[in-house]
């Protein structure tokens, strides 16, 4: 008898099993048809011994003590800034765009005033900007659109950014200084043992059993249990009926290469006739020191395991009938990027999944996640 039934070992249902257990003492049943904890978060040594994304980059960072405060009992941390360079014009320049971006692809010498000027002639005001060309357009011009931004988006998500809503390019800043960290949140950081050893961390208790290479539809019916968490695809929880949420699918393909550094970057971008989207060099992310290295190319791809809600009015419409749908479901709760249908950010999700627990728990905040 199991008083939660958990479906997916990701970070939303690792953090509800972590939390039912050790703060309510629930016995948890949690299920992953993956032969792995950890979801897309999952690292794991290749057959050379470099520690790997499995599917692709995972960089940590919040502005939140709390989650940071919560997680950091699972896993001590690594400093680390992240950086991304673009391949643009034949050479690797800084984004999000900043000072040196500009300097270094026009061959110019702008100062932060300089900068602003050169940007305010350039942009094509579009006002309410209503498309993810809008935003960017409206902002920087549609050079700088084609140059660092159609391409990429055309690849990312199959279709046109004059096609994607706004928030799709909305959260990607411009930088007037010379700052090129990809984020600039509070708290930046990397797993010092990686992921997995952070997850395995989290479900190491007597009151939390896991089962791996289990669809939950084989044994949710021989299994007593209680109340249901689910953060699985929530169309596919309720077997289609009003038909299928479009996802985006990632393609992944990992190479190891017998010298020591691959590429001038963690992340190198390729925003325009690459067939790929981005190439990752995980050393830079771990701090591994080792004398290969080993890297992975990501090709977007219209199937596949769900990776990204395709942000549209109309699939955010057919999500609504289904988010209809999980309200009048009351023993079952949804949580997490494949069960709301968004795109959450790491952090975003354990803030998600420590807010329900709080629901359920009937504790204050600072009870449910403190540390126990």
């Amino acid at each position: 008898m199991f008083d939660y039934l958990i479906v997916g070992a990701g970070f939303a249902g690792s953090v509800l099993a972590d939390r039912l257990a050790r703060r309510l003492d629930k016995r948890v049943l949690i299920v992953d048809r993956r032969p792995h904890i950890g979801g897309n978060a999952y690292d794991c040594h290749d057959e050379a011994g470099v520690l790997i994304h499995k599917y692709g980059p995972h960089i940590f960072h919040t502005n939140s003590a709390e989650i940071f405060d919560y997680l950091s009992q699972f896993t001590a941390w690594r400093p680390y800034q992240h950086r991304v360079r673009a391949w643009v014009d034949g050479r690797l320049v800084p984004i999000p765009i900043n000072l040196d971006t500009l300097n270094e692809l026009y061959g110019l010498s702008l100062d932060v005033p300089g900068m602003k000027t050169f940007l305010a002639t350039v942009a094509e005001k579009r006002d309410p900007p209503k498309t993810a060309e809008d935003v960017v357009v409206n902002g920087m011009g549609r050079e700088l659109y084609e140059k660092f931004f159609r391409g990429y988006t055309r690849k990312q998500w199959g279709l046109d950014p004059s096609e994607l809503d706004a928030q799709v390019t909305a959260r990607v800043p411009v930088r007037f200084n010379r700052d090129d960290r990809y984020f600039t949140d509070a708290y930046q950081a990397m797993p010092a043992r990686g992921f997995t050893h952070l997850f395995g961390n989290m479900l190491d208790h007597p009151n939390i059993k896991v089962m791996l290479n289990t669809d939950f539809r084989e044994i949710r019916d021989e299994v007593a249990y209680d109340q249901m968490i689910f953060t699985g695809p929530v169309d596919e929880y309720f077997d289609y009926q009003f038909g299928r949420l479009p996802y985006r699918c990632l393609e992944f393909k990992h190479e190891t290469h017998h010298r020591p550094v691959f590429q001038a970057a963690p992340v190198v971008n390729y925003p325009n006739e690459y067939a790929y989207t981005r190439v990752t060099e995980f050393k830079y992310l771990t701090g591994q020191e080792h004398a290969s290295t080993s890297i992975v190319y990501e090709f977007p791809r219209a199937e596949g395991d769900p990776y990204y809600p395709i942000p549209r009015p109309d699939n955010a419409t057919l999500y609504k009938r289904y988010e209809a749908l999980a309200a009048q479901t009351p023993e079952v709760h949804f949580v997490g990027r494949l069960a709301t249908y968004r795109y959450y950010n790491m952090d975003q999700v354990v803030g998600q999944a420590l807010t329900l627990f709080t629901k359920l728990s009937g504790l204050k905040r600072k009870e449910a996640v403190a540390v126990s």
